[in-house]
């Protein structure tokens, strides 16, 4: 018997073409889930992705949609039951972030970033739970952030959508618990991704961020594997409405 957690589940992951949501796709593969890699423009990046899935024995394929525009939400359903079968795994990663600070702030930044972080997060999990509540289980989980409690200067319609997403996670927990499907988010603090890797090279601004990290280091994309394969198992099947912080305790 397969001691992989995952066996035979299938999962999408949105945003998996690079950082985080690379890695939470391959990890998910690595515990046997057939993973579909969803990305909106980075298609070589998602197909290296899937190749190296496939490399390792798993089973992927890349499905290009903007999380945001849910007449997309459709093609990522069906390409899942297309391929693989009824999705068992949501795990809402994609998202927008422009830096403007609050008096510079724009209607069209607060529109696009809405759009993906809590529109799209929404009714993607509605159109994915709707395949789950037949067969009375399933897994839903919000790649979210430690600015979920923290505000981050020049970023306040990122950490607003952060904080939102909190309260739709446990909304959304609260609703679908009857059906046998648990929510939960899970929120990293500073991780190094090619987003971020050139103002982390700073050693001045790197030793800013250090200090506020009991642990004393920047996290990797693989530190947050973990948490989301625990909350993709039965393992979590009594966790619903949580959020885990995955922070080397920055929020402390």
């Amino acid at each position: 018997m397969s001691s992989r957690r995952l066996e035979n589940k299938i999962a999408l992951v949105t945003g998996a073409s690079r950082g985080i949501g690379r890695a939470l796709a391959i990890g998910l593969a690595c515990e046997g889930a057939a993973v579909v890699v969803n990305y909106l423009s980075d298609a070589a990046d998602a197909e290296a992705t899937v190749a190296t899935i496939r490399a390792g024995g798993g089973r992927a394929i890349a499905v290009e949609a903007d999380v945001g525009n849910l007449s997309h939400h459709s093609r990522l359903v069906s390409a899942a039951e297309e391929n693989f079968g009824p999705l068992d795994v949501l795990v809402n990663n994609a998202a927008r972030a422009r830096r403007q600070g609050f008096l510079q702030a724009t209607p069209e930044a607060w529109d696009e970033t809405l759009e993906v972080n809590l529109k799209g997060i929404y009714f993607l999990t509605q159109a994915v739970a709707r395949t789950m509540v037949p067969r009375g289980r399933g897994k839903i989980i919000n790649i979210s952030s430690v600015h979920d409690e923290r505000p981050l200067r020049d970023k306040s319609i990122y950490t607003i959508t952060k904080g939102g997403l909190k309260l739709l996670t446990k909304s959304l927990a609260f609703e679908l618990a009857e059906h046998g499907i648990q929510v939960n988010s899970v929120s990293p603090g500073a991780i190094l991704t090619d987003q971020n890797r050139d103002v982390l090279a700073d050693p001045a601004y790197r030793e800013k961020v250090l200090a506020r990290i009991p642990s004393r280091r920047i996290g990797d994309v693989g530190d947050i594997v973990g948490a989301v394969v625990l909350l993709s198992s039965r393992e979590s099947d009594y966790m619903t409405g949580s959020t885990i912080y995955v922070d080397g305790g920055m929020l402390l």
